[in-house]
C-alpha cells in the first residue's frame, strides 16, 4: 500500500514513516507544509491513500482538510486518512459529503492500538469510512436524531459510522449479524437510500444521519 504522508510535527512524522513501513506500507512522500503536501498529491495515482493531519504550516488552520478536499474534487473517492488531535466538525462533514467513501478521521490521543490503526488506513484505502466515535459525536451536536429510526436503529447507524461492519455491530450489540443485517435495511429504507451496493449505502446512511 502506498501512502502520502502529511505531519509537520518532525518526530511524529519520522515515527509514522518507520510505524508504516514496518507494517507493508511504502511512504511514497513525506510531507510537512502545506505546499509539499499539494505537491505530493499533484498526481493521486502515485499513491493508494493520502494520511494527513488538517492543521499544517504555513498558518497551521486547515491546510492539509483543504488539499485533501481538493485532490478528492480531481479523483472522486481518493482515500484519504485523517489524523488529527481536533474535532473539526465541518471539516468532516465536508470530507464525508461527496459520499465517495474511502474517508476516515481518527484523533491523535485516541489511537492506542498500532494494529488497530495500520487496519483502519488499509479499511480507508479499499473504501471504507473509519470515523472516531468522538469525531461522529461531534459532528452530530446539536442535531436533530432521524426521526424515523427506532433507537435501536440509531444504535445501528451511529457504530455503522465509526466503520463498524455488521459482523463487529453484532458483537458490540450481542445480536445475529442477522438481526443486524434487519436493521440496516431498515435503515435504509427509512432513509430513502435506493438498491444500490451496500458499501456505498452506508457512506450515503451516514450522511444522512450526520445532516440532521
Amino acid at each position: 500500500m502506498r501512502v502520502v504522508l502529511a505531519e509537520d510535527q518532525t518526530l511524529l512524522r519520522e515515527g509514522l514513516i518507520r510505524l508504516l513501513e514496518s507494517h507493508d506500507c511504502q511512504v511514497v512522500a513525506a510531507a510537512e507544509d502545506a505546499d509539499s503536501l499539494a505537491l505530493a498529491l499533484a498526481d493521486p495515482d502515485v499513491a493508494d491513500v493520502a494520511l494527513l493531519d488538517v492543521r499544517l504550516p504555513p498558518t497551521g488552520t486547515d491546510e492539509g482538510l483543504r488539499a485533501a478536499v481538493e485532490v478528492r474534487r480531481r479523483r472522486p473517492g481518493f482515500p484519504v486518512l485523517v489524523l488529527s488531535q481536533y474535532v473539526e466538525r465541518i471539516y468532516a462533514r465536508e470530507l464525508l459529503a461527496d459520499g465517495q467513501g474511502g474517508v476516515g478521521y481518527l484523533l491523535k490521543e485516541r489511537v492506542g492500538d498500532v494494529l488497530e490503526f495500520v487496519d483502519a488506513l488499509r479499511r480507508v484505502a479499499g473504501g471504507g469510512t473509519v470515523l472516531d466515535p468522538e469525531v461522529v459525536a461531534a459532528v452530530m451536536a446539536r442535531r436533530r436524531p432521524v426521526e424515523r429510526l427506532t433507537p435501536r436503529e440509531r444504535e445501528v447507524l451511529g457504530l455503522m459510522a465509526e466503520g463498524r461492519s455488521n459482523a463487529a455491530i453484532a458483537a458490540e450489540l450481542v445480536v445475529t449479524e442477522k438481526a443486524v443485517a434487519k436493521h440496516t435495511n431498515n435503515i435504509f429504507a427509512k432513509l430513502d437510500l435506493p438498491p444500490v451496493p451496500d458499501d456505498n449505502r452506508r457512506v450515503l446512511a451516514v450522511l444522512a444521519w450526520l445532516e440532521f
